[in-house]
């Protein structure tokens, strides 16, 4: 129970950034599968029209959080225009529709994370969305 809310705790205050868990922006991040995984998944999320009225083109970055909310990793994109296996950080989009990132369940140096609970924090031009994740060994 307790470790319930400490993620709800650290979902409400994930470092510098709006947190929302409903659609908004002009985006949603859906919930990746499987879920709970171990040791890889995909993270969905969609880019709506609104946000290329404008011309202008999305900056679009995925991190995941541990409880403590200690960053522990940047997933990658797939079929993103410059290629597989690209960082989602501060990477633009060409187009609305239906995205996905993958998490190979490693931290930034390449070691398999312990089994928790994990945050998956989607940011769009600026605004985000947050999900909870389970990683079981």
């Amino acid at each position: 129970m307790w470790l319930a809310a400490l993620a709800v705790l650290a979902v409400s205050s994930l470092p510098a950034q709006e947190t929302v868990e409903r659609p908004s922006g002009g985006f949603s991040l859906g919930q990746n599968y499987p879920n709970p995984f171990n040791p890889e998944t995909r993270i969905p999320f969609d880019l709506n029209e609104e946000l290329f009225s404008d011309g202008e083109t999305p900056v679009v970055s995925i991190r995941i959080f541990n409880i403590l909310q200690q960053l522990v990793a940047v997933p990658t994109a797939l079929r993103h225009p410059l290629g597989e296996g690209v960082p989602v950080s501060d990477l633009e989009y060409p187009g609305p529709g239906r995205y996905e990132a993958y998490w190979d369940g490693t931290d930034g140096s390449g070691r398999e994370v312990a089994s928790g609970i994990y945050l998956m924090q989607l940011t769009v031009n600026g605004v985000s969305q947050t999900r909870k994740m389970y990683v079981t060994k």
